[in-house]
C-alpha cells in the first residue's frame, strides 16, 4: 500500500537532540530498494549543515508502516549517550497496537529473534537469536461487527469467522530493539497485529485492510535521559486519524 506519508512533525528540538512523529509509510534508511523519500533524506534536506545529525543521528528505528515518536541526535556526544541509554534499556517506549483474538491478561513474551531461515525478510522466534523481550497490556476488547464483512463482499467460512471474531487493544512494552519485535512476538502468542501483511497470514490482512489499510502499530510514548542535561524527558503521539477512524468502525454497530 502506498501511504503517501507526509514529512515527520518536530515535537522537539534543541542543540543536542529532535523528537519527531513518523509517519506511516516514511521508511527511516536508504537501500539499495529505497534510494529516496527516506527519513534521512528528509533530515539531509532540513539540516544540510550538520553532518552528524544524518544518517549516524538515527538512533533506533520504526518500520516503514509504523507511525510515532522517534529519537535523533544531533551531535556526537548525544549519539554516543542515547545509543548508551537503549543498550541499557534505560528508554522506555510504549506501542499502541491492535490485536487478533482476545488476549485476556498481561503477558510478557521472551523470545529470542533472528531470520526466518525459510524466508529472509521476515523474522522470527529462534533459539539462537537475539535476545528480545516484549511486555503486551490488553486495554480494552472488542467484539469484530461481522456483518461488516458481508456489507463488504466478504464470505468467511464459520471457523475462520470465530478466529475474526474478537480483537484487542494493547499497550506494548519492548524492552529490547529488535527489527519486527512486537509484530514477531504478537503472531508467536497467536495475536497477530491488525493489517500485518507479514505475519499475520495473505488472507487474514487482505480482511483486516478492508477496515484498516495500514500496520496497527504506533510508538505512543517515550522516556528517555535528556544527553547533557540528564533531565528526565517524556513525549507522547495520538494516535493517526487513520487508526482512530479504524477502531470507530468497532465500536459500529
Amino acid at each position: 500500500m502506498n501511504l503517501n506519508p507526509l514529512p515527520p512533525a518536530i515535537l522537539f528540538q534543541d542543540n543536542d537532540i529532535l523528537v519527531l512523529n513518523k509517519p506511516a509509510g516514511l521508511v527511516v534508511d536508504r537501500s539499495a530498494s529505497q534510494t529516496a523519500g527516506t527519513l534521512q533524506d528528509w533530515l539531509e534536506c532540513q539540516f544540510p549543515h550538520q553532518k552528524s545529525i544524518q544518517r549516524s543521528g538515527i538512533v533506533h528505528r520504526l518500520d516503514k508502516e509504523t507511525s510515532g515518536l522517534l529519537l535523533v541526535a544531533r551531535n556526537e556526544m548525544a549519539r554516543v549517550h542515547l545509543i548508551e541509554q537503549f543498550s541499557s534499556r534505560a528508554i522506555q517506549k510504549v506501542y499502541v497496537a491492535l490485536l487478533h483474538g482476545q488476549l485476556e491478561r498481561e503477558r510478557t513474551v521472551e523470545g529470542a529473534i533472528g531470520r526466518n531461515p525459510k524466508n529472509r525478510e521476515k523474522f522470527t522466534v529462534l533459539s539462537d537469536g537475539k535476545d528480545a523481550i516484549t511486555m503486551f497490556r490488553p486495554t480494552k476488547h472488542f467484539s469484530f461487527p461481522l456483518e461488516k464483512l458481508k456489507e463488504w463482499g466478504i464470505r468467511l467460512k464459520p471457523a475462520f469467522a470465530s478466529e475474526y471474531a474478537n480483537v484487542t487493544l494493547v499497550e506494548a512494552f519492548p524492552k529490547t530493539g529488535r527489527t519486527h519485535q512486537i509484530r514477531v512476538h504478537a503472531q508467536s502468542i497467536g495475536h497477530p497485529v491488525i493489517s500485518d501483511e507479514r505475519y499475520a497470514g495473505r488472507k487474514r490482512s487482505r480482511i483486516d485492510r478492508k477496515w484498516c489499510p495500514r500496520l496497527f502499530l504506533h510508538a505512543s510514548t517515550l522516556t528517555f535521559l535528556h544527553p547533557k542535561t540528564g533531565e528526565t524527558m517524556t513525549f507522547s503521539a495520538d494516535l493517526p486519524d487513520i487508526l482512530t477512524f479504524s477502531l470507530s468502525i468497532l465500536l459500529s454497530k
